[in-house]
């Protein structure tokens, strides 16, 4: 029996609910998938550092192209867009993004009137 197409959980961005939020990931999928779990971590400690620990936001795992899973979170903020940096040996933070770019095939950002998603792809194979 396959998995259902597409998870949706609104949950508030704090720290606690990040080991449940991987669990729901793992168990939607139904297979190993750390990378898939990383991205989803990774977008919700971003919300959490940027926007504000506790600010609502909806995660969402979906297949997509028959062969790729895409990873979105929304938040309310439209200002708080994600930078990419390079992070040095002796930063203390700086990594999450540069983790996804290197575990996605791409990611952006969708800014809407209210709030902006940012969204990541990766390769269903590659989770398994």
């Amino acid at each position: 029996m396959n998995a259902p197409q597409h998870l949706e959980l609104d949950l508030l961005a704090l720290p606690k609910v990040v080991p449940d939020l991987r669990r729901a990931v793992r168990q939607h999928l139904g297979a190993p998938c750390s990378d898939v779990q990383l991205c989803a971590t990774e977008l919700v400690a971003n919300v959490i550092r940027h926007v504000g620990e506790g600010t609502p936001v909806r995660l969402r795992v979906t297949r997509a192209d028959g062969d790729r899973i895409r990873v979105e979170v929304t938040d309310p903020d439209p200002r708080a867009l994600p930078v990419l940096l390079c992070a040095t040996g002796d930063d203390e933070s700086g990594r999450g993004l540069a983790l996804l770019d290197a575990v996605a095939l791409r990611w952006g950002v969708e800014q809407g009137a209210v709030g902006k998603t940012v969204w990541c792809e990766l390769r269903e194979a590659g989770y398994a």
